[in-house]
């Protein structure tokens, strides 16, 4: 059900007159998302692999170059991205607004330029947390252009998606917004990918005994009962890009029948993140799980970009009405 979903909702298939850009694009996961809800999209990004990719997938086209404050832009009636991380991941140096890394300046300029009716970023979980003294200032600047701007932290495990997946949504809007309802069931690894999981797959990468034994000692010594394999009856772990092209002990990996462990393919990831059978991506292994780890799950996207619609399709509220709503949601909104 979960796989036959993904591939037959997630086409493009542009019946909305609105134009969306989306910055900071990736190979293409929230515009993916926005071009199965009826949305033409504009792209824009600096890895050559990952504008190879969206472009073999996308009805829009991607530009790839990167992007400065002062940008020029056509008009567009709503902004998407997901504004660089690495300077607020966990793993990465935190160096916050002092990284040259930081993408939020060039997001907020754009918004500042065209002036779009709704806008969308998505970003790591700990900018509302180690962070957030940095969240406050984005969101300042941002209501500062006279929007009235939500964020939540969501898990995409919650909307269909088989992974655990922390990540912060920001909104801004001058209307009302309401985020994706929360979904009971969740989707496991079996049901996406249950037909290849206990296979060996051509192209795929076993553990050497070397890896095996320094990740059975490491299980011991941290009194691990449930080894950080992927299990039929539950989610994945959260895909990124390092867990996926890293040969580390915290690979994603499945165990098979006869008890050997492999690191999984790439279309096993791509399921894992919602992205359909027949999306192709292109580049080196190693430039495809990275674009698949930093990717929006599409699933995830599409159903934002229904929310979008929904909030694009009302009536804007009076400044005063957004000057006051913001100062109410200050408090309701903290992580």
């Amino acid at each position: 059900m979960y796989v036959e979903t993904i591939n037959e909702l997630l086409v493009p298939r542009i019946t909305e007159p609105q134009m969306v850009i989306d910055l900071f694009a990736g190979c293409g996961g929230l515009s993916l998302g926005f071009e199965a809800a009826g949305y033409e999209t504009i792209g824009y990004e600096m890895v050559p692999s990952a504008v190879e990719t969206y472009n073999r997938n996308m009805r829009g086209h991607c530009h790839e170059m990167m992007l400065t404050v002062g940008q020029e832009y056509p008009e567009a009636d709503i902004i998407i991205g997901g504004p660089p991380c690495q300077p607020f991941s966990v793993r990465g140096k935190q160096q916050g607004m002092n990284d040259a890394r930081d993408g939020f300046p060039i997001f907020i300029d754009a918004v500042r330029r065209l002036q779009p009716k709704v806008f969308l970023f998505e970003n790591v979980r700990n900018l509302a947390f180690s962070h957030k003294w940095y969240l406050d200032m984005i969101i300042d600047e941002l209501r500062n252009l006279n929007y009235l701007v939500e964020y939540r932290c969501i898990n995409a495990v919650n909307y269909g998606i088989p992974q655990n997946r922390e990540r912060i949504i920001v909104v801004g809007h001058r209307s009302k917004f309401r985020f994706p309802t929360r979904e009971v069931d969740k989707v496991t690894v079996g049901e996406a990918i249950g037909d290849t999981m206990n296979e060996v797959i051509e192209g795929c990468h076993f553990l050497t005994p070397a890896q095996d034994k320094y990740i059975a000692e490491y299980e011991k010594k941290s009194d691990c009962i449930n080894p950080r394999d992927l299990y039929a009856n539950r989610p994945a772990r959260t895909i990124t890009c390092r867990n996926l092209a890293g040969a580390t002990s915290d690979m994603q990996r499945v165990r098979l029948p006869d008890g050997r462990r492999r690191r999984i393919v790439q279309r096993e990831a791509a399921r894992l993140q919602s992205f359909p059978d027949w999306f192709e991506f292109c580049g080196n292994e190693v430039q495809q799980f990275t674009q698949i780890g930093n990717a929006v799950p599409p699933l995830l996207a599409y159903k934002l970009a229904q929310s979008v619609k929904e909030c694009y399709a009302l009536d804007e509220r009076p400044l005063e009405e957004i000057e006051e709503l913001n100062m109410m949601l200050q408090p309701l909104f903290a992580v």
